[in-house]
């Protein structure tokens, strides 16, 4: 009996070893491993271990087993987001929109905006109603806790912040937390077009609070 207990532990230590050798010859990319780093920082808990789950999902990610039928999103119509932009207004339809006092003060300073193309109405859409279906939990450049602060002025969500109940200081510290990545003197992840967008939002939401 303690020749199998004996083996097992064996063979789980050669398993791990293995594991961990296979952790230092795939190293992660810089932006996963500053994640890690976040959401290590921000819920107290080891990036080691992090670090070996995102290791794991990398290593399972096709298997039959942990993958996931990729479910299309139906994108909106045309027709559905302006109807979606006239409600906001509470208007009718197009025509009333575009006489609407209050449109044409809230799209005031909105450069190169063409409304006879659905790109021109889903920017209206992204500042006005919300996130488009298909657009949520992006990843890339400028995405940033699933949002993409190119595309959306959405400082609360970008924060990770709860409007209702974050202080003056969480938002600094939020606010602190990001820079540590995104301000354009750190090295490899530093970056002035998103450092400036955090900024912008940073103030705009420490005069809410």
């Amino acid at each position: 009996m303690a020749t199998k207990t004996s083996t097992k532990a064996k063979s789980r230590k050669t398993e791990v070893a293995k594991t961990n050798k296979e952790h230092v010859s795939t190293p992660l990319n810089s932006y996963l491993q500053n994640e890690i780093n976040r959401l290590a920082e921000i819920h107290d808990v080891s990036s080691s271990v992090l670090t070996e789950f995102a290791h794991f999902v990398i290593k399972n990610h096709k298997n039959k087993d942990f993958s996931e039928k990729s479910v299309k999103v139906k994108p909106l119509t045309l027709t559905q987001i302006k109807a979606a932009i006239c409600k906001q207004f509470s208007v009718q339809n197009t025509t009333e929109l575009k006489k609407s006092g209050a449109f044409k003060m809230a799209t005031d300073g909105m450069d190169n905006l063409n409304l006879s193309v659905k790109e021109g109405w889903e920017k209206l859409y992204r500042k006005f109603v919300g996130i488009l279906p298909g657009e949520e939990n992006q990843q890339g450049y400028g995405c940033i806790n699933g949002i993409n602060i190119f595309n959306y002025f959405k400082p609360w969500l970008v924060f990770d912040l709860e409007p209702q109940l974050a202080t003056k200081q969480d938002i600094k510290n939020a606010y602190h937390r990001l820079s540590k990545t995104y301000h354009p003197d750190v090295p490899e992840t530093g970056d002035a077009a998103i450092f400036d967008y955090l900024t912008i939002m940073y103030k705009s939401i420490s005069a809410e609070a």
